[in-house]
Order: structure tokens, then C-alpha cells, then sequence
């Protein structure tokens, strides 16, 4: 078995002080956001192909059946890709084109060729691929099989998929990303019921069955052991001959206390654990957080011997989906706002976008983006504290515009704003590296402009204007401006460390 320390540098080659060598600067995607061709060539039905057909989800009524048709439009996508500079490309698997019924069916070649040909295009521009197994799309036969992520059945088949991918390949991919954003699945999926498979209490959200405060830790737990359950099949048959990189994406924001009291200091604490530190620390340190375990008690799932052993092989970096912060303020020791609170199994913390009147940060087109650069830094440098500089990739960061077809093509592609945020995160990365965080790479949300889960094409995203009418891909001012702003991050840190 390969060691983490043996492959911790691996791929990035560090200099003692120097800016490490391919650096990974790219643009991310998912294949339900993305793909479209949602019955072609053997590909089964998903958990979202089902959801969005069903009325009352998603904003516009819309969902991803043709998207943005990269399935067969993926040349046309990494010429774009290759005019901006970018030397990677993040990009998730349909399990469901892989797998149409999980391990309760065969291997669909028709899925494994077009992703061969996707890896081998990019390649043939020197864009390295980053591999998502589950961007927040199962096969659907696995929710009405054994309910998806509530059942520990889905570890072992989380497992298979995921040894089908490393097999057919891993001899390319030295990028891997287990699930992006549990957190949210948890959350969403079984808290709100605002995704699917739509579970939660009458209190939380509008639910025909579901329980909010014990199915989200259910659904998390049985997360952190697939991820587990892939990586140990990564370690002992992969890795040491195929060299790459594995990995978890969270969602991510910075957290601010309300105020100096250590009332919101500790709330701030609650807030990061029962939001990301809720999986990181299970598949680092091999437990819950502190704050989780003393509010939460038997609600939290335990780890069994056999679990403790698989998430000791952890993970090689942390993929951060970072966009926003918040204000934090204590609600478990003073009583806060109506309605606008966290309940005691969320960690009973108010989230705040303002103070005395004034947003943390400037207001977006998203009601819960709101640009805070500085919180970027202060993210990675936490994180490097908490899990001992553990290698981070920076796998989603962006901002979007509302759709608006009053206005001129020539407005929507001056996106000014997306150019200034993305200029200023990256200083605020940079920081970061400066003060030793050992961060891999970048990867602006998104490529293009996509179907944005429950807004349906209403919110835009992308570097690239589409017309949702044609499919048509035109470069926007931030498209133009990335390989600018990638060519003076670089030249920053090198001034820095020369």
C-alpha cells in the first residue's frame, strides 16, 4: 500500500519556497449541469433526471436533458478551454452512464468510450482531467432499490463504481474527487428536502416521509464510508501504479463571528464543524467533531472497527467549493431572531449576511453569495491548521448574474463583476500559499453558463455566455481576462519565493 507521504508530492513538484510547478488552473463542470444526452447510448435514469421531470422543483420548470449537449459538444468545449490557457478541466461521471442499475446490472461500454474519448481529448491539449464520481447525480434503481444514501448497501456500490472508473481510467486520470459536496446532499437531500429523494420533517420543509434531525447524519455517515470505501480500493490497486491523486470536494463558506463575545466565537466554532469539519474531520482524524458528538449524542452514527480501518486511508487533498462567507451568532446560550435560527441538531447558530445594517460583502444575483475575498484566506488557513497543511485544490469558486433576456448580448458578456471577484480571490489565495498553505490548484465555476440545480437556467455562472436556444458558446470579459489573471497569479508568487 502506498502511504500518504509518499504520495503527497507526487504530482506537484515543490521547490523548498518556490511556487510549485503545474500549479492546476482550469474551469469545473458537472455532468448533469453539462452532459444533456440523458438516455443516450445505455445511460440509465438518475436521481435529478427523475426529480426535475417532476412538477413544482425547479425554478423555470426546466432540467437537464439536453443542457448544454457536451456530451456531444465536448471538441467545441475544450477549444474554449484551450484559448483561455487553462491546463485543467474538472468534470464529473454519470454513475448512471457508467452503471445503469448499479452493481445490479453490467457495465455500460457505450459510457466508458465516450469518457475515454473526453480524457483522451483533453490530453491532446495538455488539460488535465479532475474526476468527480458523484456530483450529486446516483442511479436512480439504487433510491427505489434500498433508499440511496440512507442504506450501507450503497458503500459497497459505491465502491464498485468506483473501481470500474479507476479501472478503465486511472491510467490517465491522476485526479480524483470521491463526491462533491455531501454536505449539501446531507442537507438538501434529507434536512429541507429541497433535492432529491426530497425527505424531511413537516417543521424543516414540505415532505411526504423523512425524519430532518436523524436521516442528514444517516445519509453523511454512509457518505464518509463510500468515499472510504473508494479510496481504499484506489490505495491497494491503483494508485502505486497509476499515480494519482484522491480526494473530497465541500461546500465551503467562511464563517465571522457576530461579535467578539465567546458566545459567537463558539458558535462560529459549531457553525464550521456541523458544516464541513462534519465530513472532514470522520475522514482525517477518524471521528466526528467535538461540538457534533457533545449536542448531538446517539444521533450520530459510530464507526465500526472495520469503518475506523478503511477511513485510516483518508485522503491525499481537500477540494473547497468556496464562494461566500456569513456572520455566525450564538443561538445555543442566547436567543436569537424567529425563525431565522439553525434547530439543535443543525448546531443552533443564526447565519447573518449583515451587520448594523451593512453586507458582509458586496450582493450578487445568488441571495446567499456575497463577495468576502478575504474569506478565502482564511478558510485555507484554517483548514491548514486544523488538518496539518493537508494539500487543498480549490474546486469550485465563481459568481453568477440573473438571466436577463431584456438585455443586450453585448451587456451579458461584460461581466466585470466575475472578473474583479475572481481577480480578488486569487490575491486572497495567494496569501494563503505565501503564509505555506499547500494549495494544488484553482478551478473557476463554471465553464459555461449550465442548468443551476433548483434555478433552472435563471442564474449564469459561466466564462462563456450560452444561448439556451441554440447551445451557442461566446467567450465573455472573464474568459479573456483568466489567462491574464492566471499568468500574474503565478508571476505574484514567483516574484515572492525568487
Amino acid at each position: 500500500m502506498v502511504s500518504f507521504s509518499q504520495i503527497k508530492n507526487h504530482s506537484i513538484v515543490k521547490e523548498p519556497g518556490s511556487f510549485p510547478r503545474n500549479f492546476l488552473f482550469g474551469t469545473a463542470s458537472s455532468c448533469y449541469q453539462f452532459e444533456g444526452a440523458f438516455l443516450s447510448d445505455g445511460k440509465g435514469l438518475n436521481n435529478w433526471d427523475v426529480f426535475t421531470h417532476e412538477a413544482g422543483h425547479i425554478a423555470d420548470g426546466s432540467n437537464g436533458d439536453i443542457a448544454l449537449d457536451q456530451y456531444n459538444r465536448y471538441q467545441e468545449d475544450i477549444k474554449l478551454m484551450e484559448d483561455m490557457g487553462v491546463n485543467s478541466f474538472r468534470f464529473s461521471i454519470s454513475w448512471a452512464r457508467i452503471l445503469p442499475k448499479g452493481m445490479y446490472g453490467g457495465v455500460n461500454m457505450a459510457g466508458i468510450q465516450h469518457y475515454n474519448k473526453l480524457i483522451d481529448a483533453l490530453l491532446q491539449k495538455d488539460i488535465q482531467p479532475l474526476v468527480t464520481l458523484a456530483h450529486y447525480d446516483i442511479p436512480q434503481e439504487l433510491e427505489e432499490r434500498y433508499g440511496g444514501w440512507l442504506s450501507p448497501k450503497i458503500q459497497d456500490d459505491f465502491g464498485y463504481y468506483g473501481d470500474i472508473c479507476f479501472k478503465y481510467f486511472g491510467d490517465r486520470v491522476k485526479y480524483w474527487v470521491t463526491i462533491n459536496e455531501p454536505n449539501v446532499m446531507a442537507v438538501r437531500g434529507y434536512r429541507l428536502g429541497t433535492f432529491p429523494p426530497v425527505r424531511c420533517s413537516d417543521s424543516f420543509g414540505n415532505c411526504t416521509f423523512g425524519n430532518s434531525e436523524k436521516e442528514p447524519f444517516i445519509a453523511a455517515h454512509n457518505m464518509i464510508l463510500s468515499h472510504a470505501a473508494a479510496v481504499t480500493i484506489y490505495r491497494t490497486k491503483y494508485q502505486e501504479r497509476q499515480g494519482g491523486m484522491i480526494g473530497i470536494s465541500l461546500n465551503t463558506q467562511w464563517y465571522e463571528p457576530f461579535s467578539n463575545s465567546s458566545q459567537d466565537n463558539y458558535a462560529t466554532q459549531r457553525a464550521r464543524s456541523f458544516v464541513y469539519n462534519w465530513f472532514l474531520d470522520p475522514i482525517i482524524f477518524g471521528k466526528y467533531p467535538e461540538e457534533m458528538q457533545k449536542i448531538l449524542g446517539n444521533n450520530l452514527p459510530i464507526f465500526s472497527r472495520n469503518d475506523m480501518k478503511k477511513l485510516e486511508n483518508g485522503l491525499d487533498f481537500i477540494g473547497l467549493n468556496h464562494y461566500t462567507a456569513a456572520y455566525i451568532k450564538d443561538c445555543l446560550y442566547s436567543v436569537c431572531e424567529h425563525g431565522q435560527y439553525s434547530s439543535w441538531s443543525e448546531g443552533s447558530y443564526f447565519r447573518a449576511t449583515e451587520k448594523d445594517g451593512v453586507y458582509i460583502g458586496e450582493p450578487t444575483a445568488m441571495d446567499w453569495l456575497f463577495v468576502y475575498p478575504q474569506g478565502m484566506e482564511k478558510l485555507v488557513m484554517y483548514l491548514k491548521d486544523r488538518f496539518n497543511n493537508t494539500p487543498i485544490i480549490i474546486t469550485e469558486n465563481g459568481i453568477a448574474e440573473s438571466d436577463n433576456p431584456n438585455s443586450s448580448l453585448e451587456d451579458a458578456l461584460n461581466d466585470t463583476q466575475r472578473v474583479e471577484y475572481m481577480h480578488n480571490y486569487l490575491n486572497s489565495l495567494a496569501n494563503a500559499m505565501r503564509e505555506g498553505a499547500d494549495v494544488r490548484g484553482y478551478f473557476a465555476w463554471s465553464l459555461l453558463d449550465n442548468f443551476e440545480w433548483l434555478e433552472g437556467y435563471t442564474k449564469r455562472f459561466g466564462l462563456h455566455y450560452v444561448n439556451f436556444t441554440n447551445l451557442q458558446r461566446t467567450p465573455k470579459l472573464s474568459a479573456t481576462r483568466y489567462k491574464e489573471l492566471i499568468y500574474n497569479f503565478q508571476s505574484q508568487l514567483a516574484r515572492y519565493t525568487s
